[in-house]
């Protein structure tokens, strides 16, 4: 009984660790591709109004790449499935009230 609880209790914390992950990941993503872009605005050469033809191009815009790491992170678990494990869990009298409360409290306040 011991071993099953470790084991279903490693699982929760690393689903929840997986999904903490991503989300810092892809929240870390945008600010990096917010400062690139802020930062190419800033050193694109202003042109004079004289020299600019009656067909201007377009403003160049700055695609945007994922990188393969944020690709190849781990889709985040569904919180719904993550709280019916934990009821399923802490039912088999794996998890306790207080072991339930605090993976809980990580899942919704994620």
């Amino acid at each position: 009984m011991g071993l099953l609880r470790g084991v279903a209790r490693t699982a929760v914390v690393a689903g929840t660790a997986t999904a903490v992950s991503g989300r810092v990941q892809r929240r870390q993503q945008a600010r990096w591709d917010a400062q690139a872009q802020q930062q190419y605005a800033q050193n694109e050469p202003a042109q004079p109004q004289y020299a600019q033809p009656q067909y201007a191009q377009q403003a160049y815009v700055q695609p945007t790449y994922e990188t393969a790491s944020a690709q190849a992170a781990a889709p985040a678990a569904d919180p719904l499935e993550q709280l019916k494990t934990l009821g399923d869990l802490k039912a088999q009298g794996i998890l306790t009230e207080a072991e339930f409360q605090a993976q809980k409290a990580k899942i919704l306040g994620g």
